[in-house]
């Protein structure tokens, strides 16, 4: 469907616009949707492949501004990006993208919940906690309760990002308990492109997303007991190693059809490169001088290396002389570990990730367990995730290094040891989760800023600026959220 500038427009766009070229046609004439016409069984796949689209190729402003990609010697400085001194149009479709996906994913709701469609209802609760997330960590404060509210709200208030967050976590409280009471048909198998009409799946994505939420309020919730509690209720556990939340709708080499992360950072249909997104020398030393065989894995060797130099990498918002390598030269970010084919399942929440965010739950005593094994498993499934060869014995390799970025016990703070661990094993793989727990927990400890002449005393931003839509059309309710700096002002749980 077309996308939304302004959720408050949500339905005008709706029914007056036609429909975008692309993966799904949810409608017989795309040129006439009608809310009638568009079921639920027809939004499940569309929002799923969506979803993992966004949170795998949006956030290369992440991957910049936290030491994993830095810009290529073919291009000149993007100014506003390496200054950190962005505006109201700096990524204003995180706004827009999200707010389309959750239109759709609320219309999904309310149709299922209107015909007792309990796991269409599920689904769409837990896409909800996902979506939301992501606009409340970027922008703090959003429209929330009444954001589709068309008839009542056309201009929605803002909601408080805590107050959102602590529904979400009732919003999937009651997802987990539609997918223990849903009849699964083969219709929702063929519709379901996650999990193939698997409700345990469904409730250990869930309880991983929980735990997800949770974590990122651990500097203002230190011990959320009544939540930790509901997900030992639950007893379906979490992601664990090899269960990957992946979508599948049939990706093929097909213009507009091939994987999203792979058509985007490796080869488009048309034979298209980015030549873009290199290797930041800060990740890519970092792993060399550990012995961490996983940047071959991150990153790509240089199509046409100089002086040896097969992994080639550059500095963010350096000046790149006329003389330095270009993207040729240098390593792409699309190694083979995270591109392996145009037609490869999309991830959505990984194992690697599960498994990292249940060593640090562990290690501060929220669930039972051992925290080194637990940090231990999330270092391997790093390895296996990435088809490492001999990934088992590659992992138990740099485990066994006395090196201080790898050795647990001689880590003084174990939390933000896990976490740069963490931070080492989502290269590419979840960007936006590096800028997190940057502003959570402030690791890496040694992260380089912007080298860019223009930067002068700015830091990474803390927060996206309101989209300029906001001001042009929903002015009152934008500007009762005061004034607002991308260097000063903080989403709830950056303390």
């Amino acid at each position: 469907m077309k996308k939304i500038i302004y959720p408050a427009l949500a339905l005008v766009m709706l029914f007056s616009a036609g429909c975008e070229k692309e993966f799904f046609d949810i409608n017989e004439n795309p040129n006439a949707p009608t809310e009638q016409s568009i079921t639920s069984q027809l939004l499940l796949p569309r929002s799923l492949h969506a979803t993992a689209a966004r949170m795998a190729t949006s956030y290369d402003y992440s991957a910049h501004w936290m030491g994993y990609w830095a810009r290529s010697g073919t291009y000149g400085p993007s100014t506003e990006q390496e200054s950190y001194n962005i505006t109201q149009a700096y990524q204003q479709d995180e706004w827009s993208g999200w707010y389309d996906i959750l239109f759709d994913v609320n219309l999904m709701e309310k149709k299922a919940e209107a015909s007792g469609q309990t796991y269409y209802a599920g689904a769409a609760k837990v896409l909800k906690s996902i979506g939301f997330m992501y606009l409340v960590d970027q922008y703090g404060n959003v429209p929330y309760t009444k954001a589709f509210d068309i008839t009542n709200n056309i201009l929605p208030a803002y909601d408080k990002g805590d107050a959102i967050y602590a529904d979400l976590l009732v919003q999937l409280d009651e997802a987990a308990k539609l997918f223990a009471e849903a009849e699964v048909t083969p219709e929702i198998e063929t519709a379901d492109i996650l999990f193939h009409g698997d409700a345990t799946m469904w409730r250990k994505l869930i309880n991983t997303q929980r735990l997800k939420l949770l974590l990122r309020q651990s500097q203002v919730n230190a011990n959320p007991t009544a939540e930790l509690a509901k997900i030992n209720a639950d007893g379906s556990g979490f992601l664990m190693a090899g269960e990957t939340a992946e979508v599948q709708p049939g990706y093929a080499i097909v213009d507009g059809q091939q994987n999203p992360f792979y058509d985007t950072y490796k080869k488009s249909f048309s034979g298209a490169l980015d030549q873009y997104n290199r290797a930041n020398n800060y990740v890519l030393k970092k792993m060399q001088n550990s012995n961490d065989i996983r940047y071959q894995y991150f990153f790509s060797k240089a199509a046409t290396p100089l002086n040896n130099n097969t992994y080639y990498g550059y500095n963010f918002g350096e000046v790149i002389p006329n003389s330095d390598p270009k993207a040729a030269n240098s390593s792409d970010v699309a190694g083979p570990g995270l591109a392996k084919s145009a037609t490869q399942p999309q991830w959505l929440f990984t194992s690697v990730e599960s498994l990292f965010l249940q060593a640090e739950a562990t290690q501060r005593g929220w669930i039972a367990g051992d925290a080194k094994a637990a940090f231990e498993a999330a270092v391997e499934e790093s390895f296996v995730w990435l088809d490492v060869e001999d990934a088992e014995a590659e992992a138990a390799d740099y485990l066994a290094q006395e090196n201080a970025l790898v050795n647990y016990d001689a880590a003084s703070d174990k939390i933000r040891f896990i976490v740069m661990q963490k931070y080492l094993a989502l290269v590419g793989v979840n960007n936006f989760e590096a800028w997190v727990d940057y502003r959570r927990l402030g690791v890496p400890t040694d992260l380089p800023l912007s080298l860019a002449p223009s930067r002068g005393t700015n830091g990474i931003p803390k927060r996206l600026l309101y989209p300029q839509s906001e001001y042009s059309y929903n002015a009152a309710n934008v500007a009762a959220e005061g004034s607002i700096s991308a260097q000063t002002s903080t989403v709830f749980w950056d303390k």
